[in-house]
């Protein structure tokens, strides 16, 4: 049951992917006054026609992945106010708003992720274990617990905690706690001569985490995302240099990305990772890794895919010279034709040889 219900996860979080990036086409198109046809939720074959809003045919389909749109005229040039017919300039801003979508959406997921990661507050004190018959554990003390203050002393960090416990080695100390939204206070006697690893009251430390600042997590997250773009368009270089091995850059399908997803799931529930708010941080990253790599391939100058056509555009840049229509249907019926068959062969690979991550 849980292995199903992963994969219904895993199905909607990369449909959601996919149809933010035909969202990114949506708008761009209906910005630059291109009509839309159709917008599909999932893929051909049409269940139903769920509504028209402003002449765009909104569909459910029976393939549960993403989405696509048909603007109008987009492989005809004779159709006037279609996409083939309008000016270089709009087919570019249409063709790069997908993959800027799945940067965008890459972006956001690292800003949530980092949000809850958090970042330690240095000057307040966690108490993260209790030793077992220590004054600590009399005093029903809880791992969890805010160390306020000591002895009415507020406390300004752990090194001033551990400071004061052991100035009142041997005499009756009260504690002020935080638990929860309640507000308490225990005495005890921090021992002077306590067992070898356990302090004078049995208590672990540490500075508890907060939510990261907003624009701080803004940072990180773009820091994040041109490291990872940065590493995937430079991998075909690293190698041939052999900086990376063969088998650590291995392409990978759908089959892949449900494997490394699955990994992700199973280090969110094994690991005891201390986060600020309690989100799966694991899947977060996998999730906006995807987006991304789901961004760069859609631009990769290969035909049937954004990149090749705004490769096609180029001539019209520079050349004021346009390549028919005909030509480039043509080319883009064999190269989808190919990238399928790629598809396959990649998806076998994934059965075959399974992709394991650390």
């Amino acid at each position: 049951m849980d292995t199903l219900w992963l994969i219904v996860q895993f199905v909607l979080v990369l449909g959601l992917l996919i149809f933010f990036h035909e969202l990114g086409h949506f708008l761009a198109s209906k910005l630059l006054g291109i009509g839309i046809e159709e917008f599909g939720f999932g893929y051909p074959p049409k269940m139903l026609k769920l509504f028209t809003w402003k002449g765009t045919d909104f569909t459910l389909n029976w393939i549960p992945f993403g989405g696509f749109v048909r603007p109008k005229g987009e492989h005809d040039d004779g159709v006037e106010g279609g996409m083939a017919d309008a000016p270089p300039w709009k087919r570019l801003i249409i063709l790069i708003s997908g993959p800027l979508m799945n940067f965008l959406i890459g972006i956001l997921v690292f800003i949530v992720m980092y949000v809850s990661l958090g970042v330690p507050s240095s000057n307040e004190v966690l108490i993260t274990a209790v030793v077992d018959n220590s004054p600590a554990q009399a005093a029903q003390i809880k791992a969890g617990d805010i160390l306020l203050a000591i002895n009415d002393n507020e406390l300004v960090g752990i090194e001033d905690a551990q400071e004061k416990i052991s100035a009142n080695a041997g005499k009756e100390t009260e504690l002020t706690l935080l638990r929860g939204e309640e507000r308490f206070s225990v005495s005890l006697t921090p021992r002077l001569n306590p067992p070898a690893g356990e302090g004078a009251i049995g208590i672990g430390l540490s500075n508890p985490l907060k939510p990261m600042p907003f624009f701080q997590a803004i940072g990180y997250s773009f820091e994040t995302f041109w490291m990872q773009a940065s590493q995937t368009i430079m991998l075909p270089i690293n190698l041939i240099k052999g900086a990376v091995a063969p088998e650590e850059a291995r392409i990978v399908g759908f089959k892949g990305i449900f494997d490394i997803y699955n990994q992700a799931d199973q280090m969110d529930a094994e690991t005891s990772l201390a986060t600020a708010t309690p989100l799966p941080v694991f899947r977060l990253s996998v999730i906006a890794a995807i987006s991304i790599a789901l961004g760069i391939t859609n631009l990769l100058p290969i035909p049937a895919l954004d990149g090749g056509q705004i490769l096609f555009l180029i001539p019209e840049f520079l050349f004021k010279k346009r390549i028919s229509q005909k030509v480039l249907n043509a080319v883009n019926s064999v190269f989808f034709f190919l990238l399928i068959l790629l598809m396959v062969y990649i998806t076998i690979q994934d059965f075959v040889n399974p992709i394991i991550t650390p």
